[in-house]
């Protein structure tokens, strides 16, 4: 038996699927369905297929899911799940040997009372659900991407799990790789000197890595470049921008740049994944003078990023390992935020939009089909 008892809310595609079925073709692609309905679609289901993965993982040997990494994982028992679609729960049953299935995912919080709970539904839901573990004593979170619609619904996520010390890692993405870990070790020891500016593609808040380096909050941004919603429902920002923090790191996100080029005093470290791995480059004396050198990397370069590693991060926090997820609910918040305001100040013309920002309602439509 498992050190903690674990349950899935959502048995879509991170929350089960992908480990059991194949996706037919890009998501926009599909005819649009009723998130919410019980008769949405589901594919056939290979219960006893091991590890089948999301299509970009197919040969890692690792499991994608969050109902896979659980039941991966000896000090984790995957007890329960919730959806509201009963061919999905019957599979979910028959691969992992739970019984106690639901439709209803409070009532399955308040009876089963899991110790980690994984929200991977749609995104209306996880603002609440992320606070009703909480509120039923879940020692830890991990959710699906992206985290919500609404900087309210933000700050309502990330202080109900603040506020009842429980780790949040929203969203199974790269930055959650142990790569990233090392990264930020040679930041700290000074291995590129003292760190001037980021560089990153563009400021998504679904796929963030710049803010695991920042070290003080944002304090303005100024946007240009930004389209009008497209058709899967979309407005997330597709311009380019820069963004201060309070301690003076400028960001700046533009489109061409590697995923993230952080650059410091006396080097640079890139991260040009998936092309290429992660570089480390140093000033050092040379026989032809000072130059810019790039040395081996001294650890793991990013490769698969499936659930296990959200999950490691959150049980890593409740045993004392780690202060916080690496793609913790408070960065990717921040990193909302952030898109948030350059969208207001692309709309306005590029002027600059002070944060944090006053009007908590304002926020981001996603695809139909998160």
């Amino acid at each position: 038996m498992g050190k903690y008892r674990g349950a899935v809310i959502g048995l879509g595609w991170m929350g089960m699927l992908y480990d059991m079925a194949q996706r037919p073709g890009p998501a926009l692609a599909q005819p649009r369905f009723d998130l919410e309905s019980p008769d949405r679609p589901t594919p056939s289901l290979d219960v006893r297929r091991r590890f089948h993965h999301h299509e970009a993982h197919l040969k890692s040997g690792r499991p994608t899911s969050y109902a896979e990494a659980m039941a991966d994982r000896a000090d984790v028992e995957l007890v329960a799940a919730a959806d509201r679609d009963h061919s999905r729960l019957e599979a979910f049953t028959k691969r992992y040997g739970a019984e106690s299935v639901y439709t209803d995912a409070l009532r399955m919080l308040e009876e089963v009372r899991p110790d980690i709970v994984a929200v991977a539904t749609n995104i209306r839901g996880r603002a609440d659900l992320t606070a009703a573990a909480v509120r039923r004593g879940a020692k830890g979170v991990v959710t699906e991407k992206p985290m919500v619609n609404t900087l309210a619904e933000a700050d309502r996520m990330v202080g109900a799990c603040a506020e009842a010390g429980v780790p949040l890692s929203c969203g199974a993405i790269s930055t959650t790789h142990p790569a990233f870990e090392t990264a930020r070790g040679l930041v700290a020891s000074g291995a590129i000197g003292e760190v001037v500016s980021m560089e990153a593609t563009r400021p998504s808040s679904q796929h963030q890595n710049w803010a695991y380096f920042l070290d003080d909050d944002p304090a303005w941004v100024i946007g240009t470049g930004d389209e009008s919603r497209h058709e899967g429902g979309s407005d997330e920002f597709t311009g380019q921008g820069m963004m201060a923090a309070r301690d003076g790191v400028v960001v700046h996100f533009r489109a061409g740049a590697p995923q993230l080029r952080l650059s410091g005093s006396g080097g640079e470290i890139v991260h040009a994944w998936p092309q290429g791995g992660w570089e480390l480059w140093q000033d050092v004396e040379t026989a032809a003078g000072r130059g810019r050198v790039q040395m081996p990397w001294p650890g793991p370069q990013t490769g698969h990023y499936g659930a296990i590693y959200s999950l490691a991060d959150v049980i890593d926090c409740i045993e004392g390992r780690l202060d916080e997820p690496k793609n913790s609910g408070r960065r990717v918040a921040l990193a909302f935020e952030v898109e948030v305001a350059l969208k207001r100040s692309s709309d306005a013309g590029g002027v600059r939009v002070d944060l944090p920002i006053e009007d908590r309602s304002l926020g981001v439509n996603f695809d139909w089909f998160r």
